[in-house]
């Protein structure tokens, strides 16, 4: 089993490290503060292959390997994870589901420009009464001549109002039940088509969150990704992909909270020595690594076998399940070694907190995972 990286890896693993702490770091903690999406950083990402950086070179992408997305989102990650789950979704959600299912119409017309970060894109899946059970999908779409008419309420979908590009999950024929859901994509600004407002978040508060309205929104029948009442598998195809960027967003989280907690422990003085000293800071140090490098073989794992074309949906699955929990475990106690100052903004890892807990719950529960990664087991 080969563990060293490519030299094309540790270039992308570099630029990205590189990006995130000239580029992004400087507004990150006022961005946080004010909610602020950032747009200028996007662009730059694009600017660098970021944006699409799994996408056929034919279509604007980087044409890199899923090991190398990982590297870059852990590494943006650890700085910003809004940033990092802005970048996630554009890369695993919209351009990763179009390369493999959309026509070449759609391709032409839509991949180019964000894999190259000109446009951005959402993934609108979500509902009001349909969180983690995908299948309950209300949103309608029904062919009226060459056009459907989409009509139905998305919620919690990020890049919400800040998107140029929507995919869109629809039921197409109810009877069939999950069987009758259909993936469209939508364009900012058609007739009927409205983001509700921000969400006032917990954390990842620079990445923008919205609810999306539709009222006999008119989307040409070009603009269907697929077959009629393929929806749904283009929905798990495509988050079992996700699972693994949003596993390696906690493994950045994790790595910000285990160096800050080193850091501060070399700092810190109590009892006439540097807390370091102290064994139980250095056991917390220790599992905080041990779960770290854990989590983050558990990624690269999924990321290969993707990358092999082998199944990788119960790895996957894994990798977002313990790289979120080592997320938040890691979080708490980075704040528990910093004591009273992890407790206020200066010190940064109250953020990582905020921002760590997002990733037990989207692109599938934490319950979600446990539930896909039995169902393999027993299918086995």
């Amino acid at each position: 089993m080969q563990f060293d990286l490519t030299e094309d890896q540790k270039m992308i693993q570099q630029t990205a490290r590189e990006f995130a702490r000239e580029e992004i770091a400087p507004t990150t903690v006022e961005r946080d503060i004010n909610a602020e999406f950032p747009h200028e950083i996007v662009k730059k990402l694009g600017e660098l292959g970021f944006m699409g950086i799994m996408v056929d070179p034919e279509y604007g992408g980087a044409g890199m390997d899923t090991l190398s997305y990982v590297l870059a989102m852990e590494e943006i990650s650890a700085v910003d994870a809004s940033v990092g789950v802005i970048m996630s979704v554009n890369n695993s959600l919209v351009t990763y589901g179009l390369q493999k299912y959309a026509s070449d119409h759609v391709k032409q017309k839509y991949l180019a420009p964000l894999a190259t970060g000109e446009k951005l894109g959402a993934f609108a899946l979500s509902e009001p009464e349909a969180g983690s059970d995908a299948t309950f999908q209300k949103t309608q779409a029904v062919l009226d001549g060459e056009n459907w008419k989409l009509t139905g309420t998305k919620n919690w979908i990020t890049n919400g109002t800040t998107a140029d590009y929507y995919l869109v999950m629809a039921q197409t024929d109810p009877e069939k039940g999950y069987h009758g859901i259909t993936t469209f994509l939508v364009e900012k600004g058609w007739p009927g088509f409205e983001q509700g407002a921000k969400e006032d978040k917990l954390g990842i508060r620079s990445s923008d969150t919205s609810t999306l309205l539709f009222t006999d929104t008119p989307v040409p029948d070009e603009n269907r990704i697929w077959e009629v009442g393929k929806g749904f598998n283009f929905a798990m195809d495509t988050l079992n992909g996700g699972r693994i960027g949003i596993a390696a967003q906690a493994l950045g989280i994790a790595a910000a909270s285990l160096e800050a907690a080193v850091n501060y422990s070399k700092e810190r003085k109590q009892f006439g020595t540097e807390i370091m000293n102290h064994q139980a800071i250095q056991f917390k140090l220790s599992k905080m690594a041990c779960d770290l490098e854990s989590a983050r073989l558990l990624t690269y794992k999924a990321a290969y076998l993707k990358d092999t074309h082998q199944k990788f949906v119960k790895e996957s699955a894994m990798a977002k399940l313990v790289a979120s929990r080592v997320a938040v475990s890691n979080a708490l106690e980075a704040i528990q070694i910093h004591g009273g100052y992890g407790y206020v903004r200066e010190y940064l890892v109250e953020r990582y907190l905020r921002d760590a807990k997002i990733t037990e719950i989207y692109e599938g529960t934490s319950e979600v995972q446990n539930i896909v990664i039995a169902r393999e087991l027993l299918r086995d």
